[in-house]
């Protein structure tokens, strides 16, 4: 059985993979998320990730689609003990922005859709420069004490932000953030790898790369020339363009044949091997797409192969 990850500094256990849970409600139906969600779970899984914004895009959705999804999901299976939720604030069309009274109603809006007293992983989505630090993370401590989140986090913070935060978080014996969820694939390094890494690793946080598989590109099935029926098609089939892309490719064909994976199993392999990564995010719109992801928790990469896809991607 594909052992749990300890995430940052909390107490918080999870699997290797966590769940993307941005088709719910809209790629996928929520026939089909509950059924997601059923065999993600049944095969050891126990990490969801969402926000309230999801799928505020989609002509007719109002965002909180996603949320209202997995609450429904898990007051039926009542396993609410059993997996690890997290969810984000700031891009929510009626809670936009990182204010002390925006980051509270925006919870408590998210608390209610997912049918639950306590968000277990609670994200600031996009950071606000104009907002000072000590409002975010004061109103985040706020969420921590009345108990209604467990642990905090960022995502698309720059290092200067984050740095920042974390200090003030130390200084004045605050919530402080435990992860961080970056763009980070074998196609976008330089979104992560850095100065934000750095002061990850420094500063002992997690990783949950998004678009862990770039938008699909990383399952092979993006080839030039070809065409994909997929809401994420273009994003995809732009990196098969790339010289990047097109190494990449060859060498996730090798290493995939050699263990007779699913390209997305080795990319999401390579990611999770990564220093301060705990958990890549990927998503899954049908039962078949799947397995290849929760493949990752038992494809161990030589040396030599994350070697070979670390230079392709150079």
């Amino acid at each position: 059985m594909t052992s749990l990850r300890t995430l940052g500094s909390s107490d918080l256990e999870v699997f290797p993979l966590c769940l993307g849970g941005n088709v719910f409600g809209w790629t996928a139906d929520e026939q089909t998320s509950f059924a997601v969600l059923d065999a993600y779970t049944a095969g050891g899984g126990n990490f969801i990730d969402t926000a309230d914004s999801y799928s505020a895009w989609v002509e007719g959705h109002q965002g909180g689609e996603s949320e209202t999804v997995i609450g429904k999901w898990v007051k039926a299976r009542g396993n609410r003990s059993d997996v690890v939720i997290a969810t984000k604030v700031s891009q929510h069309p009626q809670y936009k922005g990182l204010s002390a009274a925006n980051i509270r109603a925006a919870a408590d809006a998210s608390l209610a859709r997912l049918g639950t007293d306590h968000i277990d992983l609670y994200y600031t989505h996009f950071d606000q420069p104009e907002v000072p630090v000590e409002e975010i993370i004061g109103a985040l401590d706020e969420l921590v004490k009345a108990g209604k989140v467990r642990q905090i986090g960022a995502s698309n913070i720059s290092a200067e932000r984050l740095k920042e935060s974390l200090d003030f978080s130390t200084r004045e014996n605050l919530a402080r953030y435990v992860a961080l969820q970056p763009h980070y694939n074998l196609v976008s390094r330089d979104t992560y790898e850095g100065p934000l890494q750095d002061l990850v690793a420094r500063e002992g946080l997690s990783t949950m790369p998004y678009f862990a598989l770039a938008s699909g590109f990383l399952t092979g099935k993006y080839r030039p020339g070809a065409t994909v029926d997929s809401a994420r098609a273009g994003g995809a089939a732009k990196y098969a363009e790339t010289e990047r892309g097109q190494k990449v490719l060859a060498a996730l064909d090798e290493i995939a044949a050699a263990h007779d994976a699913a390209h997305a199993t080795v990319a999401l392999a390579w990611l999770a091997a990564q220093p301060t990564v705990t958990a890549p995010i990927a998503s899954a719109r049908t039962l078949e797409q799947l397995p290849p992801l929760l493949a990752v928790g038992d494809l161990k990469l030589t040396d030599d192969e994350l070697k070979r896809l670390t230079d392709a991607s150079a």
